[in-house]
């Protein structure tokens, strides 16, 4: 599969795709990464993701998902090409209305303080004032169920209740963009299930751009109004799939046709991704 794929549907979105008149709010122009020991991370990615979005990046390990996310942080800069943020350098990220926060793999919580001290640690280093920020992540602490557990260290917490404080820590910046490197993946099955459905709602309620990374097309499918397929060996963008999903899900969405649906069609192209990989890695031990 040499070029990217659009596989038509009508997403379910709270915002239009990127157009003319729809600007996207972040933008990857023939981003190549190559790392010094000669390892392509990524080759030739192009992508554009509207205000409101929600995108999940679905790959196979070494597709360069979580590179391509910490490009869109800020955290890794492009060998060649450009990234934009509302059109802008990285540098107008932080102005209002251009807020960013990241969610990690760990809830990487400061072990000594309380859950509320944690989720307030962003509000401190911008120097908020301290009754503001205790209003701030008392809000935010709600939104995602952990009020009664504000005074509480982490290690008192599940590994799903610690990713949940990591979220409120997100979300208490009030931010407009919100990158997620596959928070939920060392869960249960139970748990992952439960904070997919609160982050919908999340979104659905903040009306924030999302991008996702992830390995689970269930969870791919459930969550996003687009899905991006990468493919490895160099990374790439192969396909891009709108979800036509309801706005509102819920368990019964899990096993309706059309979940089931996009769920092949991802996993399809995902086998085509494999395959691919597989050819190019023989073709490179043959020559």
């Amino acid at each position: 599969m040499d070029s990217t794929t659009q596989v038509s549907a009508q997403p379910d979105t709270l915002a239009a795709a990127p157009s003319r008149d729809n600007p996207p709010l972040l933008s990857v122009q023939r981003v190549d990464k190559r790392y010094p020991n000669g390892t392509i991370a990524l080759e030739d990615v192009r992508l554009a993701i509207a205000p409101g979005e929600f995108v999940s990046l679905l790959g196979p390990s070494g597709c360069g998902k979580s590179t391509l996310l910490k490009m869109l942080a800020g955290i890794e800069t492009p060998t060649h090409g450009h990234v934009r943020w509302w059109g802008q350098p990285f540098e107008t990220v932080g102005s209002p209305g251009r807020r960013m926060s990241m969610v990690f793999q760990e809830a990487t919580l400061m072990p000594w303080a309380t859950v509320a001290d944690n989720v307030r640690l962003p509000l401190d280093l911008a120097r908020v004032p301290r009754g503001e920020a205790d209003a701030r992540v008392a809000e935010a602490l709600a939104g995602v169920g952990l009020a009664k557990f504000a005074r509480v260290l982490p290690r008192e917490l599940s590994g799903g209740m610690q990713m949940r404080a990591s979220l409120a820590r997100a979300l208490v910046t009030e931010p407009d963009l919100l990158l997620l490197d596959e928070p939920f993946g060392a869960l249960d099955e139970f748990t992952r299930n439960r904070l997919d459905s609160d982050l919908r709602a999340l979104w659905q309620r903040r009306g924030m751009t999302v991008v996702f990374v992830t390995h689970s097309i269930y969870e791919a499918v459930y969550l996003s109004s687009r899905v991006v397929v990468m493919q490895a060996r160099p990374g790439r963008i192969i396909a891009e799939v709108p979800i036509d999903g309801p706005l509102e899900r819920d368990d019964a969405y899990r096993v309706s046709t059309p979940f089931i649906q996009d769920c092949k069609t991802l996993s399809d192209l995902i086998v085509d991704a494999h395959r691919a990989s597989h050819m190019n890695e023989d073709a490179e031990v043959q020559s």
